[in-house]
């Protein structure tokens, strides 16, 4: 297993790299630069062709792809992952007051996902062709079907404007609230972001131990007298839990880079709303930053995964 890993790892290193060059490549083909994003429109009338040229030489635009790419990657080998073009400040200090709330948001959501869709899968699974199994499968299909933006807005509606019972969005700093004046701030966007989790951990845990319990195992385990609970979770549940630890594990990456929408509705303040402001501003040292991060997370979660398939199930081994 070791080798395994270590030979992924390696793989890491030219896929980042190919990534990378065609984030960069797509950012060079935007409109505009970080230079133009940056003068207000009254100033840049009055600005003559030098003047911007002097900009652009100032802030390393002037230079042609290749090289700008170059210095940039160079810079990124040395751990030096360069300053923002809009406001002048370490991407890294960005990193470090954004990441944080981003993470709290994605692994609430999680955990929540995780434990809804595995309880009401197998419950849909046991009671299979029931109204409450055909209600949950109607249930799951609209929380796959319908955009997380518009729960979003539902929830506001509804619970901030109407109701009064949670604010309507931001987030308390650590340090200056208890957590449990945190929780409010935190409830709605957490569960909007899970929904759709929760709808597609349910339907893969049903469809999951629907198949487990038609395997001859378990037909073993009920002609040796086992309780029907002892039969369907510590042998029918623990096979179907592989598929599902696979989809799990893949969402946490997949929450992190698609918290963007919903961070924008609640205004929270991670990684998603950055990554918003700096496409808007060509910021481009940071949008790069950011997309490295999200492929990193993406490359992570796949070999984690693989690893943990191979520990639940016996069955699995790495080549």
């Amino acid at each position: 297993m070791l080798i395994y890993i270590i030979r992924r790892v390696l793989i890491f290193i030219p896929m980042l790299l190919a990534i990378s060059f065609l984030v960069y490549g797509a950012l060079e083909l935007t409109p505009g630069d970080a230079v133009s994003a940056l003068i207000n429109p009254e100033v840049s009338g009055r600005l003559t062709e030098a003047q911007f040229n002097e900009l652009r030489e100032a802030y390393g635009l002037n230079k042609s792809f290749l090289a700008r790419y170059g210095i940039w990657l160079a810079n990124v080998f040395q751990g030096n992952f360069g300053h923002s073009l809009a406001g002048g400040v370490p991407i890294s200090t960005i990193f470090l007051d954004r990441l944080p709330a981003t993470l709290e948001l994605s692994v609430v959501a999680l955990l929540f996902s995780t434990i809804m869709g595995c309880i009401l899968g197998t419950f849909s699974a046991l009671k299979r062709g029931s109204i409450a199994d055909s209600s949950l499968t109607v249930v799951g299909m609209l929380g796959v079907s319908i955009p997380e933006f518009f729960f979003g807005l539902v929830a506001l509606l509804i619970f901030a404007l109407n109701l009064g019972w949670l604010p309507v969005g931001g987030r308390l700093l650590p340090g200056y609230e208890s957590i449990w004046d945190r929780v409010p701030h935190i409830i709605m966007p957490a569960m909007v972001l899970s929904l759709m989790m929760t709808a597609g951990v349910m339907r893969y845990a049903r469809s999951s131990m629907l198949d487990a319990l038609s395997k001859e195992f378990i037909k073993t385990a009920r002609s040796k007298g086992l309780p029907e609970w002892r039969i369907n979770l510590m042998h029918g549940f623990r096979v179907a839990l592989t598929p599902v630890v696979v989809l799990i594990g893949f969402r946490l990456p997949l929450l992190i880079g698609g918290s963007v929408i919903i961070e924008q509705v609640f205004q929270w303040p991670g990684i998603g709303n950055a990554f918003i402001a700096a496409v808007r501003g060509s910021d481009y040292p940071l949008v790069m930053m950011i997309a490295l991060f999200s492929v990193f997370s993406v490359l992570l979660a796949s070999l984690v995964i693989d690893v943990l398939t191979a520990l639940i199930d016996p069955r699995v081994r790495l080549n």
